[in-house]
């Protein structure tokens, strides 16, 4: 049985879930989120909470349930608080400036780096070597910030890159004479 399966998502006041067909949708302060809902899982959306179970006793549709579960919890935590990565850059040279809609990257290539932010997320730098990507799509943050990473990852010998923060590199010792 799934520890996080059994615990019903709490709907905080603000908060409205609707199941409609095949899908769920969940309102709140910082917009709207909708997810396909899976056939081995029974959704079952109260005033206060929104309860998940496996429709049947199969083993996929157990291995499911918590996964289902955490997807849920997913969508009322970003309509309500949002999620948020920071990417720290390391290197001479290497910086980042938000423009509008755009992330111009410097990352020691002889060209710079434009990357367009998609609808619904908003990328801030507060200064020239930290990138802040926050919104509510859990999913969506991440996507980004693996491709703004994927540019320059950090290298073990001086650690110079593109990190998340709060990730250790790994560091090797350089070549002796």
């Amino acid at each position: 049985m799934s520890r996080i399966g059994k615990k019903a998502v709490p709907i905080p006041s603000g908060v409205t879930a609707t199941r409609s067909g095949n899908e769920l949708s969940v309102k709140g302060p910082k917009g709207t989120l909708t997810m396909p809902l899976s056939d081995l899982i029974s959704y079952d959306v109260q005033g206060d909470s929104i309860g998940v179970q496996p429709a049947n006793d199969t083993k996929r549709a157990r291995a499911f349930w918590g996964m289902q579960r955490t997807l849920v919890q997913n969508l009322v935590t970003g309509v309500t608080e949002g999620f948020t990565k920071k990417l720290l850059i390391t290197g001479v040279g290497y910086r980042a400036a938000a423009q509008g809609r755009n992330l111009r990257l410097q990352l020691g290539y002889s060209h710079d780096v434009n990357i367009e932010v998609p609808e619904g997320i908003e990328v801030k730098t507060p200064d020239a070597t930290t990138v802040e990507i926050s919104g509510a799509d859990k999913q969506r943050v991440g996507q980004l910030a693996a491709e703004i990473r994927r540019w320059r990852k950090p290298e073990p010998y001086k650690g110079k890159g593109i990190k998340y923060d709060g990730e250790y590199i790994f560091r090797k010792e350089g070549k002796k004479k």
